[in-house]
């Protein structure tokens, strides 16, 4: 795996290592040790996934409140995804800031999302499916977010014609002032 710095502070897109012969091809797709080695969370308790009918699904702000804070590996196995992190750290360098990145089932990418980020996506094209590892697992009554159209962060969203959900519709509209 191939381990590359996003400039979001302690975020990371990861690559996989394909090792390719006439039967197709092999690849790591998690190692604790590797994680480690990288000063990485390696301990992910949970593992969910999201299928998404249609392009322009989009699913976020997300994050779990404090002490409850994740840690997350996104990949897109099925289809493809514009992901969204945005750092709620109030000490980091890089506080309120956000990425966007492509994930799909052709590029294999994944992002290590670390604790203290909001995250989000939208679905690129139809039938798309992502798969999450994820810890701490879920705490009923900590999850909690903020309105994918926050003008305070004015995410550049691929797709304008969404399909989202009445309770991220529901959620308040500004990020500023959130601070993990």
């Amino acid at each position: 795996m191939i381990f590359d710095p996003l400039r979001l502070a302690g975020a990371y897109r990861i690559r996989p290592e394909l090792i390719v012969d006439e039967r197709g091809a092999f690849a790591r797709r998690f190692c604790a040790n590797s994680f480690r080695a990288h000063g990485l969370e390696a301990d992910l308790v949970q593992r969910s996934i999201s299928f998404n009918a249609r392009a322009g699904t989009l699913r976020g702000m997300h994050f779990q409140a404090p002490p409850h804070l994740e840690t997350k590996l996104v990949r897109c196995t099925r289809g493809a995804i514009f992901d969204v992190m945005v750092d709620l750290r109030e000490d980091s360098p890089t506080y309120g800031q956000w990425h966007g990145e492509e994930l799909s089932a052709d590029n294999r990418l994944m992002v290590y999302i670390p604790r203290g980020f909001a995250h989000g996506f939208q679905s690129l094209v139809d039938c798309t499916e992502v798969d999450y590892e994820i810890t701490p697992a879920y705490v009923a009554g900590t999850d909690a977010g903020f309105r994918f159209d926050d003008p305070a962060l004015a995410i550049d969203w691929p797709i304008s014609d969404i399909v989202i959900s009445e309770r991220d519709k529901a959620l308040r509209l500004s990020s500023a002032g959130i601070r993990l």
